[in-house]
């Protein structure tokens, strides 16, 4: 199958919306004005778009000249990286495992999550953060290896994504030294009475926690929501709140934040999850993370 374009027409086009206009783009490189030109409006035939167009003195991008710019900076931008990439390859051997963590799962059970492939020798973590939705694009273009979240892969036709359980935590209340007194006196009813921080809606397990404040007739007193674990943990240990926490980061949580343990939320956990694209891993180091499998 013939290519739709030519590599080297959308090439010169990416140097042209790069450095902002035709000439600045032939002295770039070292090319005449004219064959510039002629190879952008061949791009732009061999598209069936117009990609740039005049506005006064300069050259701006249409819409198609938008879309195509961003894959053309995806196309040449990787192909910038590939003598770094052959290089490293060739002068340090390694093992690569690229990790997308959906934002919604906390930052503390990610360590904890990884530690079975983190004495692999020669290993070489790639750690990525981002949505949940976008994290699972990645991986179904093979981007990146295996998703840790903190819910399973939604069933999508378009996607063939396998979800494998790494088990799950309870959840905690934890409290700064300040408040913990307070808080365990008459726990868990104490939270509708002191200031209290929780996940925000993006997280699994907030609506888990949201069903069990409704099962104990409590509306807690909500002082702030956090996206980001690391900031909920923060923000409480500064003495903003008592806040829920998965049970399986208690050392962790202790140590590094100095903070008390209070009570548990009975019935609610915190689920974990690889997310990947074989039903059968074939990454060795994603096989590793599986339980059963290390």
């Amino acid at each position: 199958m013939s290519q739709p374009f030519s590599y080297r027409h959308l090439y010169y086009f990416w140097v042209v919306a790069k450095e902002g206009g035709m000439a600045r783009a032939a002295a770039r490189l070292d090319m005449a004005v004219q064959t510039v030109s002629t190879q952008v409006r061949e791009l732009e035939r061999e598209l069936g778009h117009t990609l740039l167009k005049q506005v006064g003195r300069g050259l701006v991008l249409t819409e198609a000249g938008i879309a195509t710019m961003r894959q053309a900076d995806q196309i040449f931008q990787l192909g910038e990286q590939l003598p770094a990439v052959i290089h490293d390859a060739i002068s340090a051997p390694s093992v690569r495992l690229a990790v997308g963590i959906s934002d919604g799962l906390p930052k503390l059970a990610v360590r904890r999550l990884l530690q079975p492939v983190m004495q692999e020798p020669n290993l070489r973590l790639v750690c990525h953060e981002d949505d949940f939705e976008d994290m699972l694009g990645d991986l179904a273009l093979h981007r990146l290896d295996v998703v840790l979240a903190d819910r399973a892969a939604p069933p999508n036709p378009n996607l063939k994504l396998y979800s494998h359980s790494l088990g799950s935590s309870p959840i905690a209340w934890y409290a700064p030294a300040a408040l913990q007194a307070a808080a365990q006196k008459n726990f868990p009813q104490s939270l509708a009475e002191l200031p209290v921080l929780l996940p925000t809606k993006h997280a699994a397990v907030r609506l888990r926690l949201d069903q069990w404040f409704e099962r104990h007739a409590i509306r807690p007193r909500v002082v702030g929501e956090f996206e980001d674990s690391a900031l909920l943990n923060t923000f409480g240990a500064s003495g903003m709140g008592v806040y829920p926490v998965a049970a399986l980061m208690h050392e962790e949580l202790v140590k590094k934040y100095e903070v008390k343990r209070v009570g548990e939320s009975e019935g609610v956990e915190e689920y974990f999850f690889a997310i990947g694209t074989e039903k059968k891993v074939l990454h060795p180091l994603v096989q590793k993370l599986l339980p059963g499998h290390g």
